[in-house]
């Protein structure tokens, strides 16, 4: 099993732990941080297994049907995760505003803390191996769900903070004014994974650095007369890049080939944690600008 879906495997276990811990003294104690706190374990848990999916299909060899292969999942995926937490982040919202709207105190201070304080251990833990696997592998979904739980260690210390205030202050409208902060931070923090998603699902270029490095190593290349028409993108755990490369018109097709193989084995070590495939077009001449004015630029 890859590290990837190991860490799904994980992350989903952990929240299905925390959902029912969470949800159980949530109700009891009436604490709508502690229920907001449950509700987002819970759908931490929906996500985690849909993630698994995700992975699971994205590593599945191209066939008939999908010739790219089915790595478009990946940021699917991270959409998917970061509209579900804007719309949990609107419904604890509500429930805030509705908290205080009926005011009731809250029960059970001192089982509320206990579980915030075995939470925020939890989810430490979690972070910290979800962190160490993302930046092994750069896995846009591992990332994503990286973010996703370092939220909710923020928001677990910040709970687990007014739990501490309210008991001593007796002051129980803090429980819904932080409940509402919360789920203004968690849109805040959904809106870069979505956006990271959509920029990859319509084929974006590869960040500047990264293209970047890749025109070095063309650039590098001694024995080619030039390049054009680069172009990039990304697509799960694969990046594309497409080059046309300028011979000498009197290089044999053999003698091109093996400096093709070579590039392409150099830019695949720019990117050892990702698959790279490299489309290289060998030109005889430069006819970029012939091409621009086909293309009608």
């Amino acid at each position: 099993m890859r590290l990837e879906k190991k860490a799904t495997v994980v992350s989903s276990s952990v929240a299905a732990l925390l959902v029912l811990i969470k949800m159980s003294v949530g109700i009891f104690s009436g604490s709508i941080a502690v229920l907001a706190s449950a509700i987002d374990s819970l759908l931490d848990l929906t996500v985690s297994l849909f993630n698994y999916f995700a992975l699971n299909t994205a590593e599945k060899e191209s066939d008939d049907k999908f010739h790219f292969g089915r790595d478009k999942m990946e940021p699917l995926a991270a959409v998917i995760e970061g509209i579900i937490i804007s719309f949990s982040a609107l419904f604890i919202f509500y429930e805030a505003v509705a908290k205080i709207v009926n005011y009731k105190p809250m029960e059970y201070m001192e089982i509320s803390i206990a579980v915030m304080i075995a939470s925020f251990v939890i989810t430490a833990f979690l972070v910290a191996f979800l962190n160490h696997v993302a930046k092994k592998t750069n896995n846009m979904v591992i990332k994503a769900d990286a973010l996703h739980y370092k939220t909710d260690l923020y928001s677990n210390g910040t709970i687990l903070f007014a739990l501490v205030l309210i008991s001593y202050t007796g002051e129980h409208l803090i429980d819904p004014i932080l409940g509402m902060g919360i789920a203004i931070y968690m849109i805040y923090s959904a809106i870069p994974i979505i956006k990271e998603g959509l920029l990859m699902l319509l084929d974006a270029a590869l960040p500047a650095e990264d293209v970047e490095k890749i025109e070095a190593v063309l650039k590098a290349q001694n024995n080619i007369n030039g390049y054009h028409d680069l172009k990039t993108r990304e697509s799960g755990s694969r990046i594309f890049i497409s080059v046309h490369i300028v011979f000498n018109v009197s290089i044999s097709l053999y003698d091109a080939h093996l400096i093709s193989d070579k590039l392409e084995a150099k830019l695949q070590e720019l990117f050892d944690s990702k698959h790279v495939d490299t489309l290289i077009h060998m030109d005889p001449y430069d006819d970029s600008e012939i091409n621009a004015i086909e293309d009608g630029y």
